[in-house]
């Protein structure tokens, strides 16, 4: 897990920045998490709900430049 509480971060903004490239992303509360795996992001969320159980987490994965997703 880690966690950046540098100032008020919104998805608008860990989604642009690209050092978030192929993380988990989870904002809460104004602060940003990244996890590498998706098992790594569901302790994270487990985490936040107990710390912050009336907020909203927003939940989102950022691909590498190279990754290729397939919509089925």
């Amino acid at each position: 897990m880690i966690k950046t509480t540098k100032k008020k971060i919104t998805m608008e903004i860990a989604m642009n920045d690209p050092r978030n490239k192929g993380y988990h992303l989870i904002v809460v509360a104004g602060k940003l998490f990244k996890a590498k795996t998706g098992e790594g992001a569901l302790k994270i969320l487990e985490e936040v709900d107990k710390k912050f159980p009336k907020a909203t987490p927003e939940i989102t994965y950022i691909p590498k430049a190279q990754s290729l997703i397939l919509w089925i």
